[in-house]
């Protein structure tokens, strides 16, 4: 249990380059005193942290391993990291940019030979100032870059940072040697690659970016669920009613809510009767009905009657607070992905590095002279063939393309790593309401008996129900209007609270109600009788119907199931994923829906902020989690899953927390983004180990073993000819993306 000193506070990282700062981090973290639950979420730069110590010294511990830290406190910090997350979004790509133009025009000189180099001392100057410029543009485009590589370096660690920094300084130094000083290289070896090192900035930097803009709507769900809340509250105070800003709502207040109005915030109801659409927060599709002393909550909408309740939870204690403190919990917590690439390089550029060390003592202490030359040429080689264009290319190229696939089919991926880790899942949790269902009540199934009609008995229930608040008549009425059943007039209409309507439709007198208005009234079922437990057991609504004193049939009203929902998790199923069901919903009304589309597992009366533990307890058994919905209810469990699918008709506040959006109600989406998930993942461990293979078939090349036996070193033309042939394989192999098959096989 955590001591009652200790606080979990939120705070906003920057400088975060890939997984091993994070683990740096959290090493240095884990150092303090009087702290624990350090969770880092490398998607957002997220650091939950639960500490007795300050926030300044946090921030100094962050600080003292070389990144940043910033407390969040409210909704305008969000905003001025957002604005922040823009400009360097913009700077970025400026850098990109900047990088690129001056390497196209290092290109062409090149190319064409407008600025031959030469020994004589006006082109070695103006290529001695072009180098210059050079080095300037790129500690401008990749100082952060070189930054991380230092602390990466103090660490022991390497990353891709590693090798962009050693390949494309080492790059501009060999092109600096053949600058300065060319007679000290062989000659077939004087080459520069000034270009080359200014197009992997700019190609790391354009690919930043697009990662940031990405990132930079993970708040985007904390801020739309703060925007939900009302902005005025209609409070009774001195014995008026008067409009006050929801921020000066205090706890007693008295507050009255009218029909169709939000309510403000959470209490108990004190005066009046109502039901309440609290499907937002509970995912229960039903109206709740409302009386004196149940308790209402903030945010959820009002349906039919006016009345009043006293103010019981404000700010951060009330639901929707309790919501916004799971989201961004959720965020802090859910476990950042490591990168393919980062963990081959992990391995590589130490490797790399060795043996760029050893060909150096190799030819200074067996090779021929002039040996420093040899050695400078040799050891500087090894290291530029290994700079990673290829690798740059490998992984993105083949999200772009398996992102665009995903959307084609009406997929929406916010971010690569959604794609990555789409292909690992191990068990699917489904929302019932609006997500297995259309979340709407809809008239399934009329009864009829004594000689009446279906269409009679629609006819008159939905002449009645027009008159009708209850939240039940709008299905009937619109289960007519499906049919072209025109609306007759009602005279003596009249409604028995917690019973039904009545009225006279056609000169017959007639009763809308339901079972305990009929056994009140002692009318003899029938043959109805033995069919009534039949659909309760669905958790069906029954809506009896009587004309003229003998019941005419009755009606089941339920929230109706997808079409393709019993397909998708066959398929689902027969491809070895656990699939379950976690709805607000009662457990009776869960079982039914469960059972129609061929779920197993079943939680009911969870709450949304219990959802986000429930998956966070399915993460501890090992498994990765993915979670479709579509609610405001579902946000907390969307941000905690591995994987978040929203229902693209569901609500804003789903979707911004999700890291997929289904486009419609469909749920084919889920099993073809696995299949393409699965296909791009294949491809871009194709596409990395082409790259490295490439270089491990030139690197001895460079390390000069075909030396002893041909007289010569790595040509430059072979070096850039093996260069570009890699990165063309790997936009050939990623293209074959284009042509996958997207259906899962099951």
């Amino acid at each position: 249990m955590m001591p009652a000193d200790y606080q979990t506070r939120l705070f906003q990282l920057s400088g975060l380059r890939c997984a091993s700062c994070v683990q740096m981090i959290t090493n240095r973290l884990r150092q303090l005193p009087r702290t624990q639950e350090i969770s880092i979420n490398f998607a957002n730069q997220h650091l939950s942290i639960s500490s007795a110590l300050s926030s300044e010294e946090i921030i100094q511990a962050v600080q003292s391993v070389g990144y940043q830290a910033a407390l969040i406190r409210e909704e305008g910090d969000l905003e001025k990291m957002a604005k922040q997350e823009r400009r360097d979004f913009f700077e970025l790509l400026l850098k990109s940019v900047i990088a690129a133009c001056l390497g196209a025009v290092l290109m062409v000189i090149e190319w064409f030979h407008f600025l031959p180099l030469s020994t004589h001392w006006a082109s070695q100057m103006s290529w001695m100032g072009i180098g210059f410029l050079t080095l300037i543009i790129m500690f401008y485009a990749g100082g952060h870059i070189y930054q991380a590589f230092l602390k990466q370096l103090r660490y022991f660690k390497t990353t891709m940072d590693s090798l962009i920094a050693i390949g494309t300084l080492t790059a501009w130094f060999y092109s600096m040697v053949v600058i300065a000083i060319p007679m000290m290289i062989p000659t077939l070896a004087r080459h520069m690659y000034l270009e080359t090192a200014l197009f992997i900035l700019a190609f790391i930097n354009f690919g930043a970016a697009l990662e940031m803009r990405a990132k930079g709507k993970s708040n985007e769900s904390i801020r739309r669920l703060i925007g939900l809340q009302s902005k005025t509250a209609r409070v009774i105070r001195d014995q008026q009613e008067q409009f006050i800003a929801i921020e000066s709502v205090v706890l007693g207040d008295v507050v009255r809510v009218k029909p169709g109005e939000k309510i403000p915030v959470d209490g108990m109801m004190i005066e009046g009767h109502s039901t309440v659409d609290e499907s937002m927060i509970s995912g229960e599709s039903m109206p709740v009905k409302k009386q004196v002393g149940d308790a209402v909550i903030g945010t959820t909408i009002n349906k039919t009657g006016s009345f009043l309740y006293r103010v019981t939870k404000i700010g951060k204690d009330s639901v929707l607070g309790q919501i916004i403190a799971y989201v961004e919990r959720a965020q802090a917590t859910k476990p950042a992905i490591g990168r393919l690439a980062d963990r081959i390089a992990a391995i590589f550029v130490p490797v790399i590095i060795l043996l760029a060390i050893t060909t150096a003592f190799i030819w200074y202490f067996v090779g021929p002279e002039p040996k420093v030359a040899y050695m400078l040429v040799t050891s500087l080689s090894i290291l530029l063939i290994a700079c990673p264009c290829a690798v740059g290319l490998a992984t993105p190229i083949s999200l772009i393309i398996g992102i665009g696939k995903a959307a084609e089919r009406g997929i929406l991926i916010r971010h690569g790593e959604a794609l990555q880790q789409s292909a690992k899942l191990t068990i699917l949790v489904f929302d019932k309401t609006g997500t297995l269902t259309k979340g709407q009540p809809e008239v399934q199934t009329v009864l009829t008996a004594n000689h009446f009609s279906v269409q009679q008995i629609l006819q008159y229930a939905a002449s009645i129900e027009t008159l009708s608040e209850h939240p039940l008549a709008l299905a009937v009425v619109q289960s007519a209007r499906d049919r072209k059943l025109s609306i007759l007039p009602v005279d003596q209409f009249d409604a028995l609270p917690g019973l039904g309507v009545e009225g006279i439709v056609d000169n017959h007198s007639v009763k809308i109600g339901n079972l305990k208005w009929m056994q009140s009234l002692q009318l003899d079922l029938g043959e109805l009788s033995h069919r009534i437990d039949t659909y309760t057991k669905l958790a069906h609504t029954l809506i009896f119907v009587v004309i003229d004193q003998v019941v005419a049939g009755f009606m089941t009203i339920a929230d109706a199931v997808q079409e393709e929902a019993l397909l998708t998790i066959q398929k689902l199923r027969a491809n070895g994923l656990r699939v379950l069901m976690l709805t607000g919903d009662q457990e009776a009304t869960a079982k039914a829906i469960a059972f129609q589309v061929g779920i197993d597992e079943v939680m009911a009366n969870v709450l949304p902020q219990h959802k986000a533990d429930r998956i966070k307890q399915l993460q501890q058994q090992g498994e990765v989690v993915g979670m479709v919905g579509d609610g405001i209810n579902d946000a907390p469990a969307l941000t905690q899953a591995d994987i978040g699918f929203a229902i693209g008709a569901g609500t804003d506040i789903a979707i911004e927390s999700a890291d997929v959006t289904l486009l419609g109600r469909s749920l084919y989406g889920i099993t073809q983004l696995m299949t393409i998930s699965k296909a791009t993942m294949k491809n871009i461990k194709q596409n990395l180990w082409g790259a490295f293979v490439y270089n491990i078939i030139c690197i001895p090349i460079a390390a000069g073993i075909l030396f002893p036996w041909l007289g010569v070193l790595l040509n430059p033309i072979m070096a850039s000819a093996a260069m570009a042939l890699s990165s063309i394989t790997v936009v050939v192999n990623a293209s074959r993306l284009l042509t996958s098959r997207i259906e899962m096989k099951g």
